[in-house]
């Protein structure tokens, strides 16, 4: 359920024209993240958030973004810390009113050669992938103006074919799928991991891309809410921001994180009422068959 009081004293109070326009970008002192803002910046007419758990490495982030005359703002964000989502929220309603933009950039994989056993792997990816930004949306969908943009950074990893079971590939592609019935399916696959049973009952062995597989879901199941919503034209797609030269990748992507940044940023201006919603985007701006398929190649 999303809440549009915040929206509507907004707009009594001001015009739209004196409102401040704002994007935020979760995880974004490096990487990919860290190139959305610098195109947001250069794009987007308004303030543009650059977010980090540290506030020393957010800060040099924003400092060497100043070196190319593009001055984003910072705020010290860790999405798995309640108190840091509240504070984040609270400050952004009183100091603009809402918010324009929402890129959920944030998460994190663990690498190949990882020795930590799988069930840690999982609860801890899906803690941050999945669960903490739920709970981000959460604190900040209430804040989002008509005609914001919500971008979900999924993967080709989160394409549901990656599911093998049918069985789980129909719960989570249904139409009547919500936000609450997706988390009960992410529970489960950590349940059946402490189970031991994960891969006879048709889950893939991959946290990270069960967190993703999730998070494009739930970019349709918020969508699917959006469109019921007293706000006009918020749109939520989720994208597959290419296999790119990053730390998560342990530097083996082929792609430079500045062109992985351009299909997010494209998503996150769209104009209005815009053909491209609820859909899963490649990095080259194709919409994928999210179900189906095919995938492009990478």
């Amino acid at each position: 359920m999303f809440y549009t009081g915040v929206c509507v004293l907004t707009f009594t109070r001001k015009k739209m024209s004196e409102i401040e326009r704002v994007a935020v970008v979760t995880g974004s002192n490096k990487g990919i993240g860290y190139e959305i803002v610098k195109g947001l910046c250069k794009q987007f007419k308004g303030k543009v958030y650059l977010t980090s758990r540290s506030i020393e490495r957010g800060m040099n982030a924003v400092k060497e973004i100043n070196k190319e005359n593009l001055y984003p703002e910072f705020h010290q964000l860790d999405i798995t810390k309640k108190e840091e989502r509240d504070n984040f929220a609270k400050y952004l309603k009183e100091k603009y009113g809402g918010i324009d933009v929402l890129v959920n950039n944030a998460a994190i994989a663990y690498k190949v050669s990882s020795s930590e056993p799988f069930l840690k792997q999982a609860v801890d990816t899906l803690d941050v992938n999945y669960f903490s930004t739920l709970k981000l949306c959460a604190v900040l969908f209430p804040l989002l103006r008509p005609h914001a943009r919500v971008v979900n950074l999924s993967s080709s990893c989160g394409h549901l074919t990656l599911i093998p079971s049918p069985v789980l590939r129909k719960m989570f592609s249904s139409d009547n799928l919500t936000s609450d019935s997706l988390t009960e399916l992410v529970k489960q696959f950590i349940t059946d991991i402490k189970n031991g049973e994960h891969t006879k009952l048709g889950w893939p062995n991959t946290a990270y891309g069960v967190s993703k597989v999730a998070i494009s879901a739930l970019t349709f199941c918020q969508q699917r809410e959006f469109d019921n919503d007293e706000r006009e034209d918020i749109v939520v797609n989720c994208v597959h921001p290419g296999y790119c030269d990053t730390d998560m990748s342990s530097h083996k992507g082929p792609m430079p994180p500045d062109e992985g940044a351009k299909a997010a940023v494209k998503l996150a201006l769209l104009p209005h009422y815009p053909d491209i919603k609820g859909k899963y985007v490649w990095h080259d701006m194709t919409v994928v068959d999210w179900i189906n398929g095919p995938m492009p190649r990478n």
